[in-house]
């Protein structure tokens, strides 16, 4: 009967105002006209959000491997600046002049307003706006710390793709006039590679796949059928030029075919088993064909590696323009 009571007094009681996702009850108590900002639960299950904080986390540890640092949760990893030092200096390859253990609060954000004035100073140049600060990201702010992580990512050309197009809905929560208001805005935390990478003006690739992708099987079929009228003098034959092409095998060989020569097997990796070797392949590959003349392919090698289907057409158009007649 009591809880009853209670229940009821708590209905009477509680502010009219509109219903507010699940919330901690740290993030409702807030001072008049104070607002917060946090992830709706539900975009966290979002499948593509989920693997942009994985890629970013498989990504730190790769670069961090020789430290030894293995980073499990963004927010619980890298709130302190500990980890986002060492990834700065390794990325940047300097040294930064900062306390290697701070324990305090105070210690915590000295430490990371030292590290991202560095970034500030990388990325400023660029123009790029800068939505995190010190006390975001000592806050344990997730989308802060993802902005972040995206930025440098993009700026030092990391060696990953990272998903397109992936945003968040944020709840807004604010005090006035002793209730709390809830609203939902919509947060974006990628666009597309390109524009992320910003590294090439647009071209036909982009036009086919965005306004012409009836067209897109044709140029495949096209493609297809160059490659293995050469490919197939060494009994080979592809059938998926995304897949096939992935590892760089192919793709050396294809090269010294179209230009009459054999490439030496201890340049390359036969059998790539990492994707340290596949990249080394399709970089190997493009040197190959900067030596033949053709011009540098507007693809990077790691994208191709992670079957990224534009690019890897990008390539083989590539040679396609100067071998197409080639008997």
């Amino acid at each position: 009967m009591s809880d009853l009571q209670e229940e009821g007094k708590n209905a009477i009681n509680s502010p009219m105002s509109p219903a507010l996702v699940n919330l901690h009850p740290e993030d409702t108590l807030l001072e008049e006209n104070e607002e917060r900002t946090m992830i709706d639960p539900t975009s966290k299950d979002d499948p593509k959000f989920k693997e942009l904080v994985k890629v970013l986390i498989d990504w730190i540890n790769d670069v961090l491997v020789e430290d030894r640092i293995i980073v499990k949760q963004l927010e619980e990893d890298l709130y302190d600046g500990q980890v986002l030092q060492k990834l700065l200096e390794k990325l940047a390859d300097c040294k930064l002049n900062v306390a290697e253990v701070t324990q305090s609060e105070i210690g915590q954000k000295q430490k990371l307003q030292t590290v991202l004035e560095a970034v500030h100073d990388l990325l400023r140049p660029h123009g790029w706006a800068l939505p995190w600060t010190v006390d975001s990201i000592h806050g344990k702010n997730l989308v802060a710390i993802l902005h972040l992580l995206v930025s440098l990512a993009t700026h030092f050309r990391a060696p990953i793709r990272l998903p397109e197009h992936v945003s968040v809905q944020m709840v807004v929560v604010r005090k006035r006039e002793g209730l709390l208001h809830s609203s939902h805005v919509t947060e974006e935390l990628t666009t597309t590679t390109e524009t992320m990478m910003g590294r090439f003006e647009r071209d036909a690739f982009d036009t086919l796949f965005d306004h012409a992708p009836d067209k897109l099987s044709l140029v495949k079929k096209s493609l297809i059928t160059f490659v293995n009228k050469h490919l197939n003098k060494l009994n080979l034959e592809v059938t998926e030029l995304e897949t096939q092409f992935a590892d760089g095998v192919y793709l050396v060989l294809l090269t010294g075919l179209l230009d009459d020569y054999f490439v030496p097997l201890h340049n390359f990796y036969l059998t790539p088993d990492s994707f340290d070797q596949k990249v080394h392949n399709v970089s190997f590959a493009f040197e190959l064909m900067l030596d033949a003349g053709l011009v540098k392919p507007k693809a990077r090698p790691e994208d191709v590696v992670n079957l990224d289907l534009k690019s890897t057409l990008r390539v083989l158009y590539n040679l396609f323009t100067k071998y197409k007649n080639m008997e």
